[in-house]
């Protein structure tokens, strides 16, 4: 870790309001503020969450739901646990429709909201981050054709760059509410915008991807 990144990590206010709250990242904001605008979280009992690690929005979601909702939570690393009874945690490859498929088993039944954070490992390389970034949030959105109720709700990562439009056609095809959306907790540096999509309709007769 070097100096200016510590420096430039305790400036951060979101870090520091994270920190003092239990969450396990900043990223957590990110979730909450997309909430208090779009209200992904109403009426929802049963969340999954692509990319979940460390678990900032598992814990997020963990709240909101409450005792009798469950919430579960997908990552290639483990996750460290939280100690929170209505969370489960896969570890497995999103793109892998088995895990798509136990997901869904340790849901109880069918989900009312999809959440994707899910990122590749930075190259640095803006075509190259742009691209891999897409491949994931084009997973997630089959993933979530598998996992959504008739009605459900989802919000996907997406890096900025000349693919955002071609996704966001397709989730229009798929969703009845759909919004682009940067949420102030996002670092200003970050390329990262969300899709937040509402009722779900189902997979088109004739897909986008």
């Amino acid at each position: 870790m070097s100096r200016r990144w510590a420096e430039e990590r305790r400036r951060d206010v979101y870090w520091r309001m994270a920190k003092k709250m239990g969450y396990r990242s900043r990223a957590a904001f990110k979730l909450i503020q997309m909430d208090e605008k779009y209200h992904v979280f109403d009426g929802v009992r049963r969340v999954v969450d692509l990319g979940a690690a460390p678990g900032g929005w598992l814990q997020v979601a963990a709240e909101t739901v409450g005792s009798d909702g469950v919430v579960v939570g997908v990552d290639l690393k483990p996750i460290e646990p939280l100690d929170l009874p209505n969370v489960r945690t896969i570890v497995g490859d999103i793109t892998n429709p088995k895990v798509v498929e136990e997901a869904r088993r340790l849901l109880g039944g069918p989900a009312d909201l999809v959440l994707s954070d899910v990122s590749p490992n930075v190259s640095g390389i803006w075509e190259v981050d742009h691209e891999r970034q897409m491949r994931l949030a084009w997973a997630s959105l089959r993933a979530a054709e598998g996992l959504l109720r008739p009605g459900g709700n989802a919000v996907f990562k997406l890096f900025e760059g000349p693919e955002v439009s071609r996704f966001v056609r397709a989730v229009r095809e798929r969703f009845e509410f759909v919004k682009l959306t940067r949420p102030k907790a996002t670092k200003k540096a970050s390329s990262e915008i969300y899709v937040v999509a509402k009722g779900f309709r189902g997979r088109p007769t004739r897909t986008s991807s």
